[in-house]
């Protein structure tokens, strides 16, 4: 399996070698976004697969980030809180959200690699 994986939701999911997960928003959302001025980061714990777990705002919009499997938040970026335009500048590498440990590894399946984003992105254009 990739190490990489997208949701509808255009949140990816990395796979780091300690086995949690790390996520973020894509460089398509970002940039739809526009420049984001504050992130609200989940506080650490459970969370069921579509809960909301953090909030994102931008000159154009409020965004909700919702949880892409069932896990628990280990870790938040505390670095977004003082310069939440490491998203902008970095979405798929400092400007990640959060770790968590999902509860069943087997929910990774379910979400796309990246060909799959790619024709996703480019069915939905």
């Amino acid at each position: 399996m990739s190490t990489l994986r997208f949701t509808p939701e255009h949140e990816w999911l990395r796979l780091e070698a300690t086995g949690e997960l790390t996520v973020g928003i894509t460089s398509y959302a970002q940039q739809a976004l526009g420049d984001v001025v504050f992130v609200q980061l989940p506080e650490p714990g459970e969370y069921g697969e579509g809960n909301e777990v953090a909030v994102l705002e931008s000159v154009k919009a409020a965004s909700n980030i919702t949880m892409p499997v069932t896990g628990t938040v280990v870790a938040v970026n505390q670095a977004l809180a003082d310069d939440p335009e490491l998203i902008n500048a970095s979405p798929m590498q400092d400007g990640w959200f959060f770790r968590i440990q999902a509860s069943n590894s087997a929910d990774l399946d379910s979400l796309m690699d990246q060909d799959g984003y790619d024709r996703f992105l480019a069915d939905n254009a």
